[in-house]
């Protein structure tokens, strides 16, 4: 069985996009325009990708209204 190539990433059960591995990185696609700004970053890991994901939403939820 070979390992997955691609992981989809949730962040308090929001889609948040996906990675695709591509040779030793994953690539992200964000699923979701306040995924955007990791539209197309690479990680080491979905490990490292779905903890910058969660920091995206935590910067967002702190912004001042």
């Amino acid at each position: 069985m070979t390992p997955a190539r691609a992981y989809a990433i949730e962040v308090q059960g929001n889609p948040a996009g996906v990675v695709v591995a591509d040779a030793n990185r994953f690539i992200f696609f964000a699923a979701d325009w306040a995924f955007g700004t990791l539209d197309r970053k690479s990680f080491r890991s979905p490990a490292h990708a779905e903890r910058a994901a969660r920091d995206v939403l935590q910067r967002r939820q702190t912004l001042p209204s």
